[in-house]
This record gives C-alpha cells, sequence and structure tokens, in this order.
C-alpha cells in the first residue's frame, strides 16, 4: 500500500481507516481480521506522487554530495525535462519534495536512474525482497579470459560475501553487457578489476522492465502509467 514512513504520515493525519474508523495514533494496535484502507484523500495523494527517471551525466552523484560535485536531483527542473515526453503531467517545484533515488549510480557512470516520491517505488526496486534486475553496457579495457568470464557470471565474492550469479556476456569486442540482480557500492567496477579489467565507461540502460531507451543525456521524463518496473 505504501511504505512504513508514508504510512506514519498517512495515520498522523487521519488518512487510515480500520474498519471504516479513522485512527491517528501511531502504534495503534488492530487484530488481523480488521480491514486496513486507505481513505479517498489518502488515495489521491498516493495518486499525485511521481517517479522520474533521469538519464544521469558523469560528475553527478545519486544522492550525498561529494567533493562538491552536484546531486542529481539538481537537474530535475523545467528545462531539462525531455521535450518528447508523453506523461501529461505538469512540472511542479512541489514534486523535488520527497524526491530520493531509488538505488545509486555512482559519480563516474552514467544512465538510468530512478528518483521518486512514492515508497512503492523504491520498495519494489531497491527493497529487501526485490527481484528486479539492472542491465549495463560496460567499456573495459585489458585482457579477459574464458575463467575470467564464467567468474563474472558466477563465483566472484566482494566484501567477504559470495556475489549472486549474473549474466555478463561481450557486447562487442571492447564492451560487456551486465545484469545484476544486487547493487554492492561500484560492484561492476570491483568485479572487473578482479578479472584484470579496468572500467572505462558504465551506463545502465535498463531496471526492471523499464528502459533507458533515447531519453538524452542530462534530461528526465515522468514514469508513465503504462510502466512497472
Amino acid at each position: 500500500m505504501c511504505s512504513r514512513r508514508e504510512a506514519d504520515r498517512y495515520i498522523e493525519r487521519g488518512l487510515v481507516h480500520v474498519d471504516g474508523e479513522p485512527i491517528s495514533e501511531l502504534g495503534t494496535k488492530i487484530y488481523p481480521d480488521q480491514e486496513i484502507e486507505l481513505s479517498e484523500e489518502g488515495l489521491k495523494r498516493q495518486s499525485t506522487q511521481v517517479t522520474i527517471l533521469l538519464n544521469k551525466p558523469v560528475g553527478h552523484v545519486s544522492s550525498q554530495p561529494e567533493h562538491n560535485h552536484p546531486e542529481a536531483v539538481e537537474l530535475i527542473y523545467k528545462p531539462t525535462r525531455w521535450q518528447t515526453d508523453r506523461s501529461p503531467r505538469r512540472f511542479n517545484p512541489k514534486q523535488l519534495k520527497g524526491l530520493v533515488p531509488a538505488g545509486r549510480l555512482d559519480i563516474d557512470s552514467t544512465g538510468l536512474l530512478v528518483l521518486t516520491q512514492d515508497g512503492r517505488v523504491a520498495r519494489r526496486i531497491i527493497g529487501e525482497n526485490s527481484d528486479v534486475d539492472k542491465e549495463y553496457l560496460v567499456r573495459v579495457v585489458g585482457q579477459l579470459s574464458d575463467e575470467g568470464l564464467k567468474l563474472l557470471n558466477h563465483g566472484l565474492s566482494l566484501d567477504d560475501k559470495p556475489l549472486k550469479p549474473a549474466k555478463v556476456v561481450w557486447q562487442n569486442e571492447d564492451q560487456l553487457r551486465f545484469i545484476l540482480h544486487e547493487g554492492k557500492k561500484r560492484q561492476i567496477r570491483r568485479m572487473c578489476e578482479l578479472v584484470g579489467l579496468k572500467v572505462v565507461g558504465l551506463k545502465r540502460i535498463r531496471i526492471g522492465r523499464v528502459m533507458l531507451g533515447n531519453l538524452p543525456l542530462g534530461q528526465w521524463r515522468y514514469l508513465r502509467d503504462d510502466e512497472q518496473f
């Protein structure tokens, strides 16, 4: 229905009903057979929450500023909206309130970054039980043996923990395609280092069923109603 933080806000505003009656006290105990629902106003608030797809350029950080580098959210304003965005939504600066990245994309990488006000979207992408995979094009230098390619697919560990199986294949003579089901910090770069490769370019092109497509670098668009991760 919503994230835990959003649930707290809805409860405090009396927008959560139990058996048809509003509750406003956090921590109220209820029984398993009671019916919980959002009021019409709560559902309306949910429908106004936005999710934005950004083609992040190099030099912007996903969230916390580093060494005076700007945050990706600073790119979200009216002039940088993709002109061919098909969403009927109109941009309003109020949409920036509570807009946070659902997952990281490091400062040296480009491509698809999701920023959302909707806890349901964030949980779908980065929640503990998320099964959403992510796809990257990775330009590398160095020699990769057949055994090294096998290790990239399965068999490497980072921070003393085995990595989940990945799908890694050659895209062309100097570019690999990675499909991952997890997102450790600088994971692809560190994986490549373990097999003797250096990453010189990294671009995320897909999260779940949502593609970066032709979205220009440094521009953004709204997630459409017909798109789901």
